[in-house]
């Protein structure tokens, strides 16, 4: 009975024990399918996205390639930019520091040689100029108290001479009426001398209530108001913020002239009195007629560049200083009626261009893609590259191609541009 009870448990316990030997294989299989979900999943996400990144066109900028000669007349065998600057331009000040009183100018205003600009506080001025004139009335009182002594002393000195002549008087009277003579003339000398002095602080006194009166040196028209009334001016710079030191910048419109920087290794292409066609950034239609008028001889060794002055021929209200202008260096006829040779082409910006070598390519905009075309290159001008050949006038390219953009890709094109 003992034996079966024991036999009988451990077939129990072991009837308990749960086998684990079949669901292994399970397991160890549902595994695999985790990670190959897992894997799939990741491959599916990384080709959506390369295949979204792929379909998305590069966004571009473009430009419109002009001929070289646009807006600035055939034979032109140079172009430069340059900016419309007055070689006659000044910021009246006041002599003296004072105060302004009164300010006669608005921008935009003509003036003329002399015209009263403004008026600065004449007080002090006007009294040095009252005590000039009572100090030279005072001077000339006393000139004629002295010319009246001097007679008197010289009449003294006739009667004394007299006597002693006929030995009426002794020596010492005679000396004594020289001398009075002799101290009377020696005043009169003096108060002469005082007299001039006194003219001539009279003379300074006029001058310092003259330079209360601002005026303008010479005619052209108000560009800039400095100073309101009620502030302080000064010629030099004093006082901190608070003086000013003007009243306002006078340009004569009829000196204006164009000055253009020429790269150096084009300015033998440039004479004096050449012929030239200048075009305001503001007014592209507008051809405006001059000539070269000087190099400056110096080169900026920065720029590589050389300064030219340009005359214009036509004097217009529209022309202002400062404004931005591009110039056409015009055939200038040598000799022989040989015209020099000009270089035709389109102008791009130099972005918009790549090199290798000696190979240069542009990419063309056209129908929403970028065509990949080769181009020969001319000299430079005005900072931009000179295509020779290749591309045609008015075609869009794109500036500053990305580095994987392909012939025939498509592209978007920037707003605004």
């Amino acid at each position: 009975m003992a034996h079966w009870g024991v036999v009988e448990k451990s077939d129990l316990l072991n009837q308990l024990r749960i086998d684990r030997s079949a669901d292994r294989p399970r397991g160890r299989r549902r595994g695999r399918l985790y990670v190959i979900a897992g894997l799939g999943l990741l491959l599916l996400g990384a080709g959506l996205w390369f295949g979204l990144g792929r379909g998305r066109p590069p966004v571009v900028q473009i430009t419109v390639a002009r001929a070289a000669g646009q807006g600035l007349g055939a034979g032109s065998v140079l172009d430069a930019s340059g900016y419309v600057t007055a070689r006659r331009q000044a910021t009246v000040s006041a002599k003296i520091t004072g105060k302004v009183t009164e300010v006669l100018i608005e921008e935009g205003m003509q003036v003329r040689e002399g015209a009263v600009l403004a008026r600065l506080d004449d007080t002090e001025a006007r009294a040095q100029l009252g005590l000039a004139r009572a100090q030279l009335s005072a001077a000339r009182s006393q000139l004629a108290e002295v010319r009246a002594q001097l007679e008197q002393a010289e009449r003294d000195y006739a009667r004394q001479q007299a006597l002693y002549d006929k030995r009426l008087v002794a020596p010492q009277s005679l000396d004594a009426a020289l001398a009075q003579r002799d101290m009377v003339r020696a005043r009169l000398g003096s108060t002469e001398e005082q007299i001039k002095v006194a003219q001539e602080s009279l003379s300074v006194a006029q001058v310092q209530l003259d330079n209360t009166v601002i005026r303008a040196p010479f005619s052209g028209v108000v560009v800039a108001k400095s100073a309101q009334p009620g502030e302080m001016i000064s010629p030099i710079s004093a006082g901190g913020g608070f003086t000013r030191t003007g009243i306002g910048t006078i340009v004569d419109m009829d000196s204006l002239e164009i000055q253009v920087d020429v790269n150096e290794s084009y300015i033998n292409r440039v004479t004096p009195r050449q012929p030239v066609e200048a075009t305001l950034n503001a007014y592209p239609d507008w051809r405006i007629p001059g000539e070269v008028i000087a190099i400056i001889p110096t080169a900026d060794r920065s720029k590589a560049t050389v300064k030219v002055r340009i005359a214009l021929k036509q004097k217009d209200p529209r022309i202002v200083p400062d404004m931005g202008a591009r110039v056409g260096f015009l055939d200038p006829k040598p000799a022989g009626g040989v015209p020099a040779p000009t270089v035709s082409g389109v102008l791009v910006p130099a972005e918009a261009v790549r090199t290798d070598g000696s190979n240069a390519t542009v990419f063309v905009y056209a129908d929403g893609k970028a065509e990949r075309r080769s181009v020969t290159l001319g000299p430079d001008a005005s900072g931009q590259r000179r295509v020779v050949s290749g591309l045609r006038d008015g075609e869009r390219v794109v500036l500053a191609p990305p580095a994987g953009l392909k012939d025939g890709q498509v592209v978007k094109v920037a707003e605004g541009k």
